[in-house]
């Protein structure tokens, strides 16, 4: 058995403190825990019936998991004392480290050294929860029960991981731990620990921070490669302001987008209410991850049944029936009730069992990734629930008869209770409390799945140096340009000048109309920097004495014509995510719209194709309005060409960015129109 295997399942447990420790060994108790329990305090003779010991030296042998209930800087003594009597490992409660400044900071290196070879969760946090063998490893109240499997919930926030406890929605819980401080145990060690579990289903995580991308893709890697679902609530969804130095890439992306991109990249799935996590992981646990989102669904109400197509997103579907499982449905069903999906099977047969696993067979014969009847039970302490079995039975007959993935879902979380879902999961059949709630933990198993489809990710691409801005050289747009041509991206034909004769003279050799630009200048349209659709001599050496006090040198360039649809390439950085690509609708309106998707790095055509068909502006890109398609196969390319410059060389680009790439119709390519580049001088 492994350090921490040892340290996860403990034989025997010493508990130090007053009464954080006397709370670890009554919730212990309360949950059937066999092994030896051992108090550890300096005056106190017996605790819950218990003899207690004086120090670790006392200890009547080595502890396989310890539990410091104790200040921080005893804390640091009782932990050397532990690694020194070769113990499975501690959790330690007290705050004051590094969280608390460089006095705490310093405090943290003293535990870590202290602890050795030893395994430590936190410190500052409540600690671990083991319902599979009942060693409550937690110093306060919880609200869970002994399993024999289920999910883990991994939590960077001890009080939602209490709350979490208290759920009365029916989610089995394994294991619980709160990671406090991280200090040997950050999020990856214990997605890879959890994922090893036999009794361990799924694994939930409530995230306020993601510390490294990288060994958390890894993590979860090996979580898929075992069968272990994730599914992610991560808090901080609102945009991270970015400095903006000379383009607009690093305003429009907040970390919470690469988040969203890490998450679809590795197949975790995303929620955004901790409702939602329960009755996700309720679904992967009961069901697995699903193929699909083609929904049966039936309830004997309209209203119900409006409720959940209205709450359904873009990957859930209700499609109709075949004409043979209509005929089928038909002969089966009574002749008021009307053979479709979504099926309104009203009130004639309701407490009749037979007849309902009928026709909910008879429905079910068609091929759909999950059933859903829509049932809401009246509460038990004032009302009577034995005529709701029929609908129920006969469901779950149907669901078992057509090999069906079957969930019973509750209009609102009041409806359903703990009994109704414990029963149902006896019989392979989740229950779901509330539509929304219950819609986007189904959403969640469908992500899972369709990630789960695919090969598994490459790994996100890391620089090697942090990128310090005395190192970094801006680049002009006849230089980035410049740049972007060697990397196989088109851009206009042009010349660089310094006065209005120059200006005339290239313009007359490239050949009208054309653009006229300022050089060295940021955000060029602000600023009265750009004249386009310039047609003769006069017009380009008026533009360049216009713009003279702006700069003392000009771009002179082929105006490009036959645009069919703009975007915005960029590349930027992120402290914890590296460089990533940023890919949008462009155009002076970029900003304001803010019509983009980020993508980690490496990436793929397909990666990059499903980027664009997210955006607003995707319909100008197949063709609107009599509009002729654009060349996306050129766009793709250049796009992918970018990212090469990257992926070449993690550490050369800052910045880049590319506003507006001109798509022209299709078979006629891209042109990079504007760009600027921010380089690495390292």
């Amino acid at each position: 058995m492994s350090t921490f295997e040892r340290f996860l399942k403990p034989h025997s447990i010493a508990a130090f403190g007053g009464a954080n420790a006397a709370e670890v060994i009554r919730q212990s108790d309360l949950m059937g825990y066999e092994g030896e329990i051992w108090p550890v305090h300096p005056k106190k003779t017996e605790i819950l019936g218990r003899k207690v010991y004086r120090s670790v030296a006392d200890l009547p042998g080595s502890p396989d998991a310890a539990y410091l209930g104790v200040n921080r800087n005893l804390t640091i003594d009782i932990v050397r004392e532990l690694a020194a009597r070769d113990a499975g490992g501690a959790i330690c409660y007290a705050t004051g480290f590094v969280e608390a400044g460089e006095e705490g900071a310093e405090l943290q290196r003293q535990l870590l050294d202290a602890s050795g070879d030893m395994p430590i969760i936190g410190p500052n946090c409540y600690g671990l929860l083991n319902y599979l063998n009942g060693a409550m490893l937690w110093p306060d109240q919880q609200g869970g029960q002994r399993v024999e499997e289920g999910v883990a919930i991994i939590t960077m926030s001890s009080n939602v991981g209490f709350n979490l406890t208290m759920q009365r929605r029916g989610l089995p819980v394994a294991y619980m731990v709160s990671l406090g401080n991280k200090l040997k145990f950050d999020l990856h060690d214990a997605i890879h620990t959890f994922a090893q579990q036999d009794g361990v289903t799924a694994i939930g995580l409530f995230l306020e921070t993601l510390p490294d991308p990288k060994a958390f893709q890894e993590a979860v890697n090996v979580a898929r490669e075992l069968g272990k679902p994730i599914v992610a609530m991560k808090v901080g969804r609102s945009e991270v302001a970015q400095k903006m130095v000379v383009s607009h890439t690093a305003s429009l992306a907040g970390s919470d987008d690469l988040v969203n991109a890490l998450f679809e990249r590795v197949g975790v799935a995303r929620v955004n209410s901790l409702e939602a996590l329960i009755e996700a992981l309720k679904v992967l646990h009961v069901l697995g991850p699903l193929k699909g989102g083609r929904i049966a669904a039936g309830s004997t109400s309209g209203g119900d049944l409006t409720l959940l197509a209205d709450g359904m997103g873009p990957g859930l579907s209700m499609p109709p029936l075949s004409e043979k499982v209509t005929k089928h449905l038909r002969e089966t069903v009574h002749e008021r009730i009307v053979a479709a999906n979504p099926f309104d099977f009203q009130m004639f047969d309701w407490n009749d069992e037979e007849q309902n696993a009928k026709n909910f067979s008879a429905l079910l014969s068609q091929e759909f990734d999950l059933a859903v009847c829509v049932l809401d039970y009246p509460r038990s302490d004032r009302c009577d629930q034995s005529t709701w079995g029929g609908a129920e039975r006969g469901f779950v007959r149907a669901a078992k008869e057509t090999g069906t993935k079957a969930a019973i879902l509750s209009t609102f979380s009041d409806t359903i209770s703990e009994p109704v879902a414990a029963r149902l999961m006896k019989d392979g059949v989740v229950a779901l409390a509330g539509i929304d709630d219950g819609l986007a933990g189904i959403q969640a198993a469908v992500d899972v799945g369709a990630a789960w489809s695919q090969p598994v990710a490459s790994p996100i691409l890391k620089s090697s140096d942090q990128v310090q801005d005395v190192s970094v050289k801006v680049l002009d747009e006849a230089e980035s340009k410049a740049l972007l041509s060697r990397a196989g991206i088109p851009v206009p034909p042009s010349q660089v000048v310094h006065n209005p004769k120059e200006a005339v003279a290239a313009a007359e050799a490239l050949g009208y109309p054309v653009v006229a630009k300022t050089l060295g200048v940021a955000h060029k349209t602000d600023v009265g920097g750009v004249r386009i659709n310039l047609r003769d001599a006069d017009e380009v050496s008026a533009a360049v004495k216009v713009m003279s006090d702006l700069s003392e040198s000009y771009l002179i360039e082929k105006m490009v014509e036959g645009v069919v649809a703009e975007l915005i390439v960029g590349v930027a950085r992120d402290a914890q995510f590296g460089p990533y690509l940023l890919v949008g609708g462009g155009g002076i309106l970029v900003e304001l719209m803010k019509d983009t998707a980020s993508l980690l790095l490496p990436t793929t055509r397909e990666k990059v194709l499903h980027a664009l068909a997210q955006l607003k502006c995707a319909p100008l890109l197949n063709g609107f309005r009599g509009a002729p398609p654009s060349d996306l196969n050129a766009a793709v390319d250049a796009i992918l060409a970018v990212a090469n410059m990257v992926e070449s060389d993690p550490d050369s680009i800052v910045e880049l960015d590319i506003n507006p790439l001109m798509i022209l119709a299709e078979g006629q390519g891209v042109v990079a129109a504007d760009a600027l580049i921010r380089l690495n001088q390292n």
